[in-house]
């Protein structure tokens, strides 16, 4: 996950934004931003602290004078893979409220103004719970989502498991495992054994 303060701006003039990954803002502070589909016709948003952003990714949206200060996660598609085990499309919002997010960006605040102390692991936790509430709460056309008791998500052992069976004649490490599901070498040791009850080695 990677987090991103995007501070006011004072460019008057509208620019064209596309994310290729999938985002999600919180305004920090009271402020406006003008949005919109097409250059000409920009509309006004007026947030208070708080307030949640969810646009659409790939898709283009044109942004004019922006007098708030958010915060912008970009979430993984492992992480929304692993969520729901399926691609999904989620709402996209100019501005929402949601508790459970606002909480969870809150956290991911207050760990980048310290400077991110807590590492990896713990952006990687917070990244599958922010995955998890946009699933369950934002998607279109949303089926119940399977719920683990711990251990990696179908989807990540599934991705394991094609990375071991394209290895099988080379000396495959544990990083490595650990790498292609973006997980700490510990941390992926630890919820390998709860999936399968088995160590990885």
């Amino acid at each position: 996950m990677r987090v991103q303060l995007v501070p006011p701006q004072s460019v008057t003039e509208p620019r064209l934004w596309v994310r290729p990954e999938q985002v999600l803002g919180m305004v920090l502070r009271p402020g406006s931003i003008e949005m919109g589909v097409r250059r000409t016709e920009l509309t006004e948003f007026r947030y208070v602290a708080g307030e949640m952003i969810l646009p659409h990714r790939h898709e283009g949206k044109w942004v004019g004078l922006m007098n708030a200060t958010y915060l912008q996660l970009s979430i993984s598609d492992e992480a929304l893979m692993a969520a729901s085990d399926r691609e999904v499309e989620l709402r996209m919002y100019r501005k929402f409220a949601d508790p459970r997010l606002r909480g969870l960006v809150a956290a991911v605040h207050v760990e980048m103004a310290a400077g991110f102390p807590n590492g990896r692991l713990f952006l990687d936790s917070v990244e599958q719970a922010i995955a998890l509430a946009l699933i369950n709460g934002h998607a279109v056309g949303q089926r119940p989502v399977q719920r683990h008791r711990g251990g990696l998500g179908s989807a990540r052992l599934r991705k394991i498991k094609e990375l071991v069976d394209a290895n099988m004649d080379d000396d495959l490490s544990l990083d490595e495992m650990a790498q292609s599901v973006k997980l700490s070498t510990a941390h992926f040791a630890r919820m390998f054994r709860k999936s399968t009850g088995q160590t990885p080695h």
